[in-house]
């Protein structure tokens, strides 16, 4: 049973103007720490907050794990008059008045991507699997990769940005690709192919010496594990198991085959990226490249291609209902459409723009708490 764990990424938010808090407090910041414990990290705005998990064995641990580390962070925050959203985007944040962490890392960054990385206001769900030390990760990486946009379309959570719909589902994508190494990774052939790529990127001084790419997808560097990058953070605690459980199950039956990633070649490739162009745009209305012929399909018949190929790993891995609740989310709609929708009844009522906003996050705040 391969191990994994979680990375969480949250909008510290304040409950009476609902607007992402440019500068808490070193008062609010001690509670964020109290209430996450060991796995508590700044990330590059002083108002998000990061909760990494420890190694799980089972999504019951990392179910109680994320349940009490949002419950712990409503209860403590509540106190300060704040709140926590778990989403891609703040539907109210102005990129413009936050404010960068005042650490040596994200000053690089700053310095580094300039404005790219002054508009990047954006939350993750981050997955990481365990490998066999005995495979190559970049073959496994390989195998799982066309699935990606699955995993992003489910997802999508980041309809807003800048006070206003973007026009995508998951706007974190499109600003992912104004960054170098993000989004779909190059075409690696093995692990010998990319440690030369990266050796490369070390030589001209593009990356440090313990760097590597921000991809969609990537072999960790501190870790024996495949991350997963590309998914929005989710609102929901049971849809981000749900794509943990998936991510893992999708590893797990790479792992087992003779010679992963043997058929990704540079047309799969080119159709990866047609496929995460159609989830970040249109979410789980888009329309898919079923197979490596091209055949085209909507987001329902794409899950019941990946219910055929993983089911029986799901099963033995212990998650036989797990596609029967990604059959539901996807009936129900991913939080892009839910967050627009909400929107667009606040607005009927004679809400307008900024009111209709303040709903929506409310309805993430309730959702993130676990409350709706």
């Amino acid at each position: 049973m391969l191990t994994f764990g979680i990375e969480e990424e949250y909008f510290i938010t304040d409950l009476h103007s609902r607007q992402m808090v440019c500068e808490p407090s070193a008062a609010v910041l001690a509670a964020c720490r109290e209430a996450i414990g060991a796995g508590f990290s700044y990330e590059m705005f002083q108002g998000q907050i990061e909760a990494a998990s420890p190694v799980f064995t089972s999504s019951a641990e990392a179910a109680d794990y994320l349940r009490a580390v949002r419950g712990n962070l409503a209860q403590s925050l509540a106190e300060f008059g704040l709140g926590v959203v778990c989403a891609g985007s703040h539907p109210l944040a102005d990129w413009r008045g936050q404010r960068p962490t005042d650490q040596a890392h994200f000053r690089q960054l700053f310095d580094d991507i300039q404005y790219v990385a002054r508009r990047s206001v954006l939350c993750g769900l981050h997955v990481h699997v365990q490998v066999p030390q005995t495979l190559d990760r970049i073959a496994v990486m390989n195998q799982v990769s066309p699935w990606l946009p699955l995993l992003l379309l489910l997802s999508c959570s980041s309809p807003f940005w800048d006070g206003a719909p973007s026009g995508f589902m998951s706007y974190r994508q499109a600003a992912c690709d104004e960054w170098p190494r993000m989004g779909v990774p190059e075409h690696f052939s093995d692990w010998a192919e990319y440690q030369r790529y990266l050796v490369m990127l070390q030589r001209i001084g593009a990356i440090k010496a313990d760097g590597n790419g921000w991809w969609g997808i990537r072999p960790a560097a501190r870790y024996p594990t495949l991350e997963l990058r590309m998914t929005d953070a989710c609102p929901r605690l049971a849809d981000a198991l749900a794509l943990a459980t998936l991510f893992r199950v999708m590893v797990t039956h790479a792992c087992a085959m003779q010679r992963p990633g043997a058929r990704f070649s540079a047309e799969a490739r080119w159709l990866l990226k047609e496929n995460r162009w159609q989830a970040k745009r249109y979410g789980v209305a888009g329309t898919f490249a079923l197979d490596d012929a091209g055949t085209l399909g909507r987001a329902e018949q794409w899950l019941q291609c990946a219910r055929q190929t993983f089911a029986a790993t799901a099963e033995a891995i212990g998650e036989p209902l797990l596609f029967d609740t990604l059959d539901a989310w996807l009936q129900r709609g991913n939080s892009a459409a839910e967050q627009l929708r909400w929107q667009a009844q606040a607005q009927a009522s004679g809400a307008d723009t900024r009111a209709s906003l303040r709903q929506v996050v409310d309805l993430l705040l309730a959702q993130t708490r676990g409350d709706h």
